[in-house]
């Protein structure tokens, strides 16, 4: 007898799992269990007329239809898996008409977005208290690790100062409370998959560089800080 309300998958033995936003034709399928195989592996599928088809670059398809000439967008690189993905990240900020501003986040945490918008007032002394952000993963992923934290403060900060930010930058980092940039995992196929899209520049933190055992093409820019990243980041 098996006991507790997941039979099937204790008797299965792979379990697969759609993610996607309704309103996108992506799809990623996402092993929940594989006693054959490891689960950090993904597929990335488009739906057409025929079927599923196979995205190739998920990196280049994501970033297709990127306006380079707007505020509040920043490219920066998540792992799916073992797979280094390119997204751009988007945001949107407004003075607040009413008494509670409004923060909206489609493809990442509310709590977490959260916490970057109070570390950006703290340490990098942007008023956001009285702005509404809105702040969107374009192409209907979701992203779940901290890699990404340094990239939407930075694309939070463009949209509220009007300022653009280098679109040949990608950003990658983890950011603390205390307004530190603090180290990522997979550096180096991050920074191949930026290099191969023909992108120039890539910030990391300065503890990620130590570990970087391969020379590349792209020029690598530490920060230690995100007073420093702000600083590097806009033109």
């Amino acid at each position: 007898m098996i006991a507790g309300p997941k039979i099937l998958e204790h008797v299965v033995d792979t379990v697969l799992q759609f993610e996607g936003e309704r309103s996108y034709s992506y799809r990623i399928l996402r092993a929940q269990k594989n006693r054959f195989g490891s689960t950090n592996e993904i597929g990335i599928f488009e739906m057409h007329d025929d079927g599923l088809h196979e995205v190739l670059n998920p990196s280049e398809i994501f970033l297709s239809e990127r306006d380079k000439q707007t505020t509040g967008s920043v490219v920066t690189s998540s792992m799916e898996g073992t797979r280094p993905i390119l997204l751009e990240v988007q945001a949107l900020v407004t003075p607040s008409a009413y008494g509670n501003p409004q923060r909206v986040a489609t493809g990442f945490d509310y709590r977490r977005l959260s916490i970057l918008l109070a570390v950006l007032e703290k340490r990098a002394n942007l008023r956001l208290s009285v702005q509404n952000v809105f702040l969107n993963i374009a192409g209907g992923i979701r992203i779940d690790e901290p890699a990404v934290d340094l990239a939407i403060c930075c694309a939070i900060a463009s949209s509220f100062s009007e300022k653009y930010a280098k679109n040949d930058t990608v950003v990658i980092g983890e950011v603390g409370l205390g307004g530190e940039v603090r180290s990522v995992n997979h550096i180096e196929k991050r920074i191949q998959e930026a290099a191969k899209l023909g992108f120039k520049r890539v910030l990391i933190p300065s503890n990620n560089f130590k570990s970087i055992k391969s020379k590349s093409a792209i020029e690598v820019i530490i920060v230690d800080n995100l007073s420093s990243a702000l600083a590097k980041i806009f033109n």
